[in-house]
C-alpha cells in the first residue's frame, strides 16, 4: 500500500498493489526515483517490480534465480539495497544468498545490506543463523566476522556452530561508515570497524529484553540508536504488553523509552524486521508497523507517538519516500 500524509500526522491510502500477495519488502531508490517491491505469492512464487509511479502500474522484473546446479530455488526475497554505483542494486534472499543487478533492478534468508559508501567494492552482510560476512571485492570473496557476538541462548558448547550466530538486522551509520549496529537473536551489538569486531550494547544498559527485530540509525548522529525490543525468545510481543521504541544518544551505553502516545496496556504486538525506518528529517520522524495492522508515527525524533495507519493487513516493511 501507499499512504500519503503530513509528517506525524494521519495517512491515507493513495494506491493499493499486488491484493492477496505478500509483499516482503518495497522502497524508493533515491538515486533514481524508482520503486521497487518484493512480492511473494502462493502459488508462483517470489518476484521482483519495480515502478516510477507507485500509484500507478508495476513492472516484473526478471528476478534473481539460482543457477541450475545449485539445485536450490528462491523462497523469498528479503530486502534490496541500492549499491553505490549508479544502476546497482542488491537483492537479499532464502534461502540466504546475495545477488547484484547492474541495470537498475531490471535482473537481479539474507536479510541485511550494508554497502560501503564510496568504495563499491566494500560489503557488510547479515544471515540469519550464519552471522555477518564482509567482501573486499564485491562478493567474489567473503570473510566471516562474528567477533564479540556471543550466543547465550544456544548451549556453551554449540556456540561455535556457524547456525549459532543468528543475526536479525544490522544497519550501518550513514555519517560514520565505521559505526554498524546489529540487533541480534539475544543482544544488541555495535561495531567501531566497519564489522570487523563487535561490541556489546544491550545486556544490563536499560532494555527490558534484548531480543528483537527492528533498528533504526539517525542518518544525522552516528551516536542515536533506536530498536523495539520483542519479548524473547518464542512470544515475539511487545514485553509486558506496553509499545516502547527504546532510543540510545551515547552508542549504546544507556537506553530509555519513548512510549509517549503509544499504547501502554494488554498491547501485545509483534514489529517485524523491516516494519521501522527514518525519514532523515530534522526533527527526525519514526514510522514503524505491526502485525496487527497499526502504523505508528512520530515527527518529533520519537517523543510523542500517534497511530498514522490502522486496519491493514500484517505490515511486514514501512519506508518512507
Amino acid at each position: 500500500m501507499v499512504l500519503r500524509g503530513a509528517r506525524g500526522g494521519p495517512l491515507e491510502i493513495a494506491a493499493r498493489a499486488f491484493p492477496g500477495e505478500a509483499v516482503e519488502f518495497a522502497m524508493r531508490d533515491p538515486r533514481s526515483g524508482r520503486y521497487f517491491a518484493s512480492v511473494t505469492h502462493g502459488q508462483f512464487g517470489p518476484h521482483l517490480f519495480y515502478t516510477d509511479d507507485p500509484t500507478g502500474k508495476w513492472q516484473q522484473a526478471e528476478g534473481p534465480a539460482f543457477p541450475p546446479s545449485a539445485n536450490a530455488a528462491i523462497e523469498r526475497i528479503w530486502v534490496i539495497e541500492p549499491g553505490v554505483d549508479d544502476d546497482v542494486v542488491w537483492c537479499g534472499v532464502a534461502p540466504a544468498a546475495l545477488f547484484r543487478s547492474g541495470d537498475g533492478g531490471g535482473g537481479l534468508c539474507l536479510h541485511s545490506i550494508c554497502p560501503w559508501p564510496g568504495d563499491p567494492n566494500r560489503l557488510a552482510i547479515g544471515i540469519s543463523s550464519a552471522g555477518v560476512w564482509l567482501s573486499d571485492d564485491a562478493g567474489k570473496s567473503w570473510r566471516r566476522s562474528v567477533g564479540g557476538l556471543v550466543p547465550r541462548y544456544i548451549p556453551e558448547e554449540a556456540r561455535k556452530d556457524t547456525h549459532a550466530f543468528c543475526v536479525h538486522n544490522m544497519r550501518r551509520a550513514p555519517r560514520q561508515p565505521t559505526t554498524l549496529y546489529m540487533q541480534f537473536h539475544g543482544g544488541v551489538y555495535r561495531s567501531d570497524n566497519a564489522g570487523e569486531t563487535w561490541i556489546d550494547i544491550g545486556t544490563d544498559r536499560g532494555l527490558p529484553s534484548d531480543f528483537g527485530f527492528p533498528l533504526a540509525i539517525d542518518p544525522n548522529d552516528p551516536d542515536r540508536a533506536f530498536v523495539v525490543p520483542l519479548a524473547a525468545d518464542m512470544d515475539r510481543v511487545t514485553p509486558e504488553g506496553r509499545v516502547r521504541v527504546y532510543e540510545t544518544l551515547d552508542r549504546g551505553k544507556s537506553w530509555r523509552a519513548l512510549e509517549n502516545g503509544l499504547p501502554q496496556s494488554k498491547a501485545y504486538l509483534t514489529v517485524l524486521r523491516q516494519a521501522f525506518c527514518n525519514d532523515g528529517a530534522s526533527p527526525l520522524g519514526l514510522y514503524f508497523g505491526a502485525t496487527s495492522g497499526e502504523v505508528f508515527g512520530s515527527a518529533d525524533g520519537g517523543l510523542t507517538w500517534s497511530t498514522v495507519a490502522a486496519h491493514l493487513p500484517p505490515v511486514a516493511s514501512v519506508r518512507c519516500a
